[in-house]
């Protein structure tokens, strides 16, 4: 049986090896479409739109149950009415026109009896006969509230309502007050022929009595909303309002109340419950892919990490054990050794082209220290050329003139001894000067001699290391480098000594280098004067010198390439071979060079490592 199509594809990708990240993005897509789904169904499917539609069926269910109150206080008004209206005492008031005390005590029995508070007599043609309002308990009479029911009766709302032969109630503003109003027709008293006239009963609606209609505790609100419904909502309530309507349907007041949201409350502990449950979804995601990034990727990486710290410990450039791995890693580490193969094929190319690589670079370094031992002889050379003489010869020799006369007088003869005195003297002090400054150009050309003798003899050998004082190494290098730039350089370091394993000439010259480089480094802040101060630090068979100046610094992003051969901080100057030659020097005596700066213009520090001489070496050299 062949397969093909997409099903042989799909069973290939199967057969062959999943690669690292094949694997990685297979398990994340998985996990991530699981969660996506289930959150996604869980909160857009289940929990907001049903709690949304139960919260809403509620607030409609509180609706519905105050309408039908309103409208059940309503019809029992509208009851009252109808009931006294089929009395004969409604028809005799109608047509007769009773006493007033027999029209206040049927009054009073009419609003007794059924609990209503006000009664309103209307004749055919809509003259009010009478009216009273009194409380049902009590029986005392309210002049205002009746003179307000006098008012409404005599209106024609209760006619446009009456007309309709509706046999419901309604609500109505009377003044203040907001009542249930019940309308019947009055007939003769066996309920039958034509009607005489209409009988009104009310009762008022205040917020107590509506909470008791309710069950709940609601206010009466004399403004009216236009739909039943939420009006307002909060986190844990929402308050509703349900219109009151009058005899034309139109709402004459409000009944306000809040309600717990029972539902909103269990919808945001289902919601709790969803959050929780993706959190620990996604803990467990988190914790699966823990354990397959270390297995399949930190263990890896921490194997060839522990290889390459072995390596550069050790210096052997031995292979990584190989896993047999077919994925990235299992390439990785071939790739690795094949490196590190190809880097042991480099270091014996190197070692061997060393050697004339080195006698090159040599020469080109000795030449820059040459160059370097010879700018204060140039500087004293320039200095002398250009120097005056310090006494006017004419002048000296008219004083002699003058002192060798028989008739020059003794104040003027003493001036003149004076004047030859102190010219001589200047003549002497210039001359010492110039003998010391000839002292320091012939020790600079003397260690320009050194240096190419030294090279000389030692071009084909490692340099040898002696104990020397690197204190003394130190002041003949600060003495001569007074005279470089034309600066003022004023130079602090021990006095003591300080015995080191070295090669007196090539320290000479690296510490000749660091000074010179000091040296520029104050110049190019344009400043003519400057500090170099230099510390030395013996510790356990180690010495450190340290060099630090008072110049331009430089920035600590290019620290790395400061002992690159051709490298300079400043863009005017080319070679940038004294470092470099510096650094394969203090290697070359086991030793070491490094130089810090806090940024450009914080000055620099400059620091040499060499070996301490054994205490029997000291000895020797003292």
């Amino acid at each position: 049986m062949i397969l093909s199509g997409p099903l042989a594809r799909a069973l290939r990708l199967r057969l062959e090896p999943m690669s690292l990240g094949s694997k990685l993005v297979l398990i994340l897509t998985a996990v991530g479409v699981i969660g996506a789904i289930g959150i996604t169904v869980l909160l857009a499917a289940v929990i907001t739109p049903s709690f949304n539609k139960l919260e809403s069926r509620a607030v409609a269910g509180h609706v519905a149950r105050t309408s039908a109150a309103l409208a059940d206080d309503v019809a029992k008004a509208d009851s009252a009415a109808r009931d006294y209206a089929d009395t004969g005492v409604s028809y005799d008031i109608v047509t007769q026109g009773l006493a007033g005390a027999d029209l206040d005590g049927a009054s009073a029995r009419a609003v007794r009896n059924p609990g209503m508070e006000g009664v309103a007599y209307i004749a055919t043609g809509g003259r009010v006969v009478a009216a009273g309002w009194r409380d049902p308990v009590t029986g005392v009479d309210d002049p205002a509230r009746r003179t307000a029911l006098l008012g409404f009766a005599d209106g024609a709302a209760w006619r446009q309502r009456s007309a309709t032969k509706a046999r419901h109630g309604f609500y109505a503003r009377l003044g203040n007050d907001i009542a249930a109003v019940g309308v019947a027709p009055i007939r003769d008293s066996y309920g039958s022929g034509e009607i005489v006239g209409h009988v009104l009963m009310a009762r008022r609606l205040t917020s107590s009595r509506l909470s008791k209609i309710l069950q709940l505790r609601a206010v009466l609100h004399r403004t009216p909303v236009a739909v039943a419904g939420a009006i307002s909502t909060t986190r844990g309530t929402i308050g509703i309002g349900v219109p009151i309507l009058g005899a034309d349907r139109r709402p004459v007041a409000s009944a306000r109340f809040t309600v717990g949201r029972d539902v909103s409350v269990l919808g945001r502990r289902m919601l709790m419950l969803a959050v929780a449950g993706s959190t620990v979804l996604l803990l467990l995601v988190l914790i699966v892919l823990r354990r397959v990034i270390d297995s399949l990727v930190l263990a890896p990486l921490h194997r060839v990490e522990h290889h390459m710290q072995r390596v550069r410990a050790s210096g052997s450039l031995s292979a990584l054990e190989e896993e047999g791995r077919r994925d990235e890693f299992g390439s990785l580490g071939r790739s690795f050794n094949a490196m590190l193969q190809q880097l042991k094929d480099l270091r014996e190319q190197i070692e061997a082209q060393s050697f004339a690589l080195g006698r090159t670079e040599s020469a080109v370094a000795v030449m820059h220290n040459v160059r370097n031992a010879l700018a204060p002889v140039s500087t004293i050379l320039s200095q002398g050329v250009a120097q005056g003489p310090a006494i006017d010869r004419t002048m000296l020799d008219r004083a002699l003139g003058e002192l060798v006369r028989d008739d020059v007088d003794g104040g003027r003869r003493q001036k003149l001894t004076a004047f030859v005195k102190a010219a001589i003297e200047t003549e002497t002090a210039n001359r010492i000067a110039q003998q010391r400054e000839l002292q320091i150009g012939r020790e600079a050309m003397a260690h320009v001699l050194e240096i190419i003798g030294t090279q000389q003899a030692r071009a084909h050998e490692r340099p040898p290391l002696d104990p020397c004082d690197v204190s003394e190494i130190i002041a003949r290098n600060a003495s001569i480098a007074r005279y470089t730039l034309g600066l003022s350089i004023s130079f602090r370091f021990p006095a003591e000594p300080h015995m080191v394993l070295c090669n007196r000439v090539i320290l000479s010259q690296v510490i000749g280098n660091l000074i010179g480089n000091a040296a520029e480094a104050i110049a190019a802040t344009g400043r003519q004067s400057g500090t170099i101060t230099v510390t030395i630090d013996d510790c356990e068979g180690t010495t450190r010198i340290g060099f630090r100046d008072d110049g331009e610094g430089f920035d600590t992003a290019s620290a790395a390439m400061l002992f690159q051969r051709g490298f300079s901080t400043r863009p005017q100057k080319s070679g940038g071979l004294g470092l470099h030659w510096c650094a394969n020097s203090m290697t070359a005596m086991d030793g070491g060079l490094r130089l810090d700066s806090d940024g450009v213009g914080q000055g620099a520090t400059a620091t040499l490592t060499l070996k301490s001489a054994p205490v029997q070496a000291m000895g020797r050299a003292a």
